[in-house]
């Protein structure tokens, strides 16, 4: 993946969330951003196996 390829993304979560994301990133071996990245790309699958592939409209929205 390239910086190009790449999006920004701010977050604003509760202190005791984001401690407890720390903790299970930890344990995980991840980084925080690894975790998210990681539960949201599962969520996605999830879905999409639910309901079908998700169609790409345009990348930059």
């Amino acid at each position: 993946m390239t910086k190009s390829d790449t999006k920004h993304l701010g977050l604003r979560i509760d202190a005791q969330t984001h401690s407890k994301l720390r903790y299970v990133a930890q344990y995980d071996g991840r980084s925080c951003n690894g975790e998210v990245l990681y539960l949201l790309r599962r969520y996605i699958e999830d879905f999409e196996r639910q309901h079908g592939p998700i169609p790409l409209g345009d990348p930059e929205a």
